[in-house]
């Protein structure tokens, strides 16, 4: 994505539109196919990232961040 800021606005408002009691869900946001990104692009897709949501990148291919995602994904299910 050219903005990655702008792509998830508009999947929370799908969201929003599909059924508004997700947005009080707490979102989690996987980058996957992070094998293919440097660091430097990893950095810059992090500033159009929301401050408040956690993030993690992930690669299926690699298993980078998977275990991770996992730990995140059962941390934030049972708060």
């Amino acid at each position: 994505s050219d903005n990655h800021k702008k792509e998830f606005e508009i999947l929370v408002n799908e969201l929003e539109q599909y059924n508004p009691e997700l947005l009080h869900k707490q979102f989690v946001i996987a980058i996957s196919k992070s094998d293919m990104l440097d660091d430097e692009l990893k950095a810059a897709i992090e500033k159009e990232l929301p401050l408040d949501i956690p993030h993690l990148f992930i690669s299926s291919v690699t298993n980078k961040g998977l275990t991770e995602l996992k730990d995140l994904l059962w941390k934030v299910l049972n708060q």
